[in-house]
């Protein structure tokens, strides 16, 4: 068993040896188009006076949801939540005082919508990217939109009292209830209306949403995951993170809300930020992930059509068994065979000439 083992790892590291010389192999066999491609890579610019209008053109319908989301939030943001019933043995939870936001509800739209778009801003300076700054900035606003209507949507459905509810409902602490022992408020309407909307919190979930996406938009620029050991790469990527469960644990020193309601809320709007990320952009630990899908694949479109490569494309694909050794597999692809490719996959194609 001892040598079947060694034996295993011998022929794991010869077959490492072999793969080796292949890729070199094929580097050296590359066509000479394989240095303009790289070059085009690194020098690839497509500035929003050029590009601006026929991206935003191939996106109007999402641009059409994203103002039909703000419609249905404001929608949600006027009417009335449930009023769940209340009775007087529940108010020992919900006496606690009435106090003022430390975190103003016009400031959320700042810290979590305007500054990630100032980030976006700065990389799009950088490398003048339209593809980048169009598709971070809509991602972005899906994710702040899409996380505010779940909240709100829930938040009127679910009608629960906020931990300072009784002083919203009594605030001369005298408490009336009806004869089935539900409470009878005369306070000011508004508060009454805002104390009914305590589960989720909306500070953590947009919170979360815009400063979420953040953290990994900034991951995938500034290659955290790039397994080089940069510690200091790490802690501006958790920045935003950090910065979000704050603002979500003000709300619970405020009284504003239940722990529960904060925790919901920041996992909701994590959950949001991930999902609208990755609709236009790779992981942030993938090499390419540094660029949005359509940044590669106008890069691949425009070698393409340089290189009239419109036709069949045939790739070596390496496949390797741990005891048969390396086979080499031609495979014929299509102009429309990138599906099978990740990003990387298709960075590695434009670097060896394939594309």
């Amino acid at each position: 068993m001892a040598w079947n083992k060694l034996r295993s790892v011998f022929s794991f590291l010869k077959f490492q040896g072999i793969l080796k010389r292949l890729r070199q192999q094929q580097q050296q066999q590359a066509p000479p188009q394989s240095e303009r491609a790289r070059e085009a890579a690194k020098r690839a610019e497509y500035p929003i006076r050029t590009y601006g209008a026929k991206v935003a053109w191939n996106h109007l319908h999402d641009w059409l949801i994203l103002m039909l989301l703000v419609i249905i939030e404001v929608g949600l943001f006027v009417i009335h939540p449930f009023y769940r019933f209340v009775g007087k043995d529940m108010m020992g939870d919900l006496r606690y005082p009435m106090k003022d936001n430390t975190v103003p509800v016009w400031a959320v739209p700042i810290y979590s919508v305007l500054l990630p778009i100032c980030v976006s801003i700065f990389f799009y300076y950088r490398r003048k990217d339209v593809y980048d700054l169009h598709h971070s900035v809509l991602g972005l606003l899906f994710a702040v939109l899409v996380t505010a209507v779940i909240t709100d949507a829930i938040k009127d459905a679910v009608g629960r009292p906020r931990p300072d509810f009784f002083w919203r409902c009594f605030p001369d602490g005298k408490d009336v209830y009806d004869k089935w022992g539900n409470v009878v408020c005369h306070g000011n309407k508004a508060d009454i209306k805002e104390g009914h909307k305590s589960f989720p919190s909306g500070h953590a979930s947009w919170s979360f949403a815009g400063l979420g996406y953040l953290s990994l938009y900034l991951a995938g620029k500034i290659h955290t995951f790039d397994r080089q050991g940069h510690i200091a790469k790490l802690c501006i990527t958790l920045i935003p993170l950090l910065a979000a469960s704050l603002v979500a644990i003000s709300r619970v020193d405020d009284y504003w809300h239940h722990w529960n309601d904060v925790f919901a809320g920041g996992f909701l709007g994590l959950v949001v930020s991930a999902f609208c990320y990755r609709q236009f952009f790779p992981n942030p630990y993938d090499d390419d992930g540094w660029g949005p899908y359509a940044y590669f694949d106008a890069l691949l479109e425009e070698l393409s059509d340089t290189n009239g490569d419109g036709a069949a494309q045939t790739t070596n694909q390496l496949s390797a068994h741990p005891t048969m050794g390396v086979h080499i597999v031609n495979q014929t692809q299509g102009s429309k065979g990138d599906s099978d490719y990740g990003p990387s996959s298709r960075l590695g194609d434009i670097e060896l000439g394939r594309r």
